[in-house]
């Protein structure tokens, strides 16, 4: 009586596949990810741990010079050229400004930062330091 061998099915699987998978989803987050260059002076400190996705930056520094994506621009431009910006960025609807201020600066320019963020209604986020 001939009887047939069963072939058994193995449980294992192929994990050279999964890795090319991992490795293309790396890729596309580094091609995808919005690379942010903040001039290098010293920021306020703060607890907060918040991380926010940024659209628009706008740095202001002590003599109340202000670039709005490392352009620079003047006080009486800035609304406009924001709004340009907001307009013509990735993700439009859910669009945050950052203002990255340095030690020093008169709050009155942040201010000022965040009344025009408020006019034209997105999200306005004070960068800060973490502290030591």
């Amino acid at each position: 009586m001939g009887l047939k061998k069963r072939n058994k099915v193995s449980a294992e699987f192929s994990m050279s596949s999964l890795t090319d998978i991992i490795f293309l989803l790396l890729i596309f987050f580094m091609l995808t990810s919005t690379l942010v260059k903040i001039q290098p002076f010293e920021l306020p400190k703060s607890d907060s741990k918040t991380v926010a996705s940024t659209s628009v930056v706008v740095s202001i520094d002590q003599t109340g010079k202000h670039t709005l994506n490392n352009k620079d621009i003047s006080k009486r431009a800035i609304e406009k050229a924001l709004r340009q910006a907001i307009r013509t960025s990735e993700n439009s609807e859910n669009a945050a400004v950052t203002i990255v201020a340095e030690v020093g600066t008169p709050f009155d320019h942040v201010v000022n930062i965040m009344n025009i963020a408020s006019r034209l209604k997105v999200k306005a986020i004070i960068a800060t330091e973490p502290r030591e």
